[in-house]
């Protein structure tokens, strides 16, 4: 089980590692999404419109776990040998979004694996696992990288990025290089600097929250709405322990309601300028008096 944050690379160590247990000497082996002796069950179309666009060789919309289908058509493939050697490889990515009757059946798996075959678990969030899963499996923890590292890592794979989208970016990936690179990629630079003055400031006649609505935009997608979500939790992160116990305790609530807007964003309809005058009420919250608040 291959755990840390989304975007430490364990996907790719992940397949990384399966080719290099199905290689075999002087026998050539294809690419690893090509290799028969390598599967990964796939998060399938979202509905026949979406296959058949799969089918035309287009772009499609997935679903947004993996069904049991996916499962058993990887467990059946068990029965057989391995095709072009000895060994053969599962990667579950993630392993997160396994539907519960999924993981049920990739547990029956795991009870008996077949001779020579490993499974590598790709997940984000181990703790939603079925407990009989995580029992069963041994664990490589991934650790977040330090800031500087980050922003090199942005310098030289995001040129474009300045001095302030990289900050931003560097505070809401939270050790994540994979998450950093696919943020600085929504221009989050001046919202993360209106959210730190909101902090530092707070915001009496509404101004702040304001220009945070109108930087976030009328339109912006369900991505640009959820990453700024990430960019204020972060903001809010950091802010842990500065101060007494009292802006503690209201940094943690308000952290709380974040992190339970983040889990609405994809179901729910917000209207994005509320969303983001919420956000700055909340950021806000914590520069005033406990007794304001």
């Amino acid at each position: 089980m291959l755990t840390g944050l989304k975007g430490l690379g364990k996907g790719l160590f992940a397949r990384a590692a399966a080719a290099e247990l199905v290689a075999e000497p002087g026998v050539p082996q294809p690419p690893t999404d090509l290799h028969p002796d390598i599967l990964i069950p796939e998060h399938p179309p979202e509905n026949k419109e979406e296959a058949k666009k799969r089918e035309d060789g287009a772009e499609y919309r997935r679903k947004r776990s993996i069904p049991i289908d996916e499962i058993r058509q990887m467990t059946h493939r068990l029965h057989t040998r391995p095709t072009l050697g000895s060994r053969r490889v599962v990667i579950i990515d993630p392993a997160d979004d396994l539907e519960r009757n999924a993981a049920n059946a990739l547990l029956k798996a795991l009870e008996e694996p077949p001779q020579g075959t490993f499974f590598l678990l790709v997940t984000h969030r181990p703790g939603r696992l079925l407990p009989t899963i995580r029992s069963r499996c041994r664990v490589l923890r991934f650790a977040p990288l330090e800031a500087t590292k980050i922003d090199a890592i942005l310098r030289e794979n995001a040129p474009q990025a300045d001095a302030p989208a990289r900050a931003a970016a560097v505070a809401a990936a939270e050790g994540s290089p994979g998450a950093a690179l696919d943020f600085v990629g929504q221009d989050l630079g001046k919202v993360h600097q209106l959210m730190t003055r909101l902090i530092t400031e707070g915001d009496e006649h509404f101004a702040l929250r304001g220009a945070l609505a109108e930087e976030i935009g009328t339109r912006p997608d369900r991505e640009r709405q959820q990453a700024a979500v990430d960019l204020a939790r972060a903001v809010v992160a950091a802010e842990l322990g500065r101060g007494d116990a009292a802006h503690t305790q209201q940094a943690i609530a308000v952290h709380g309601d974040l992190v339970r807007l983040s889990g609405q964003l994809p179901t729910y309809n917000f209207d994005p300028a509320l969303a983001m005058m919420e956000i700055g009420a909340l950021l806000a919250s914590l520069a005033m008096p406990r007794e304001a608040v």
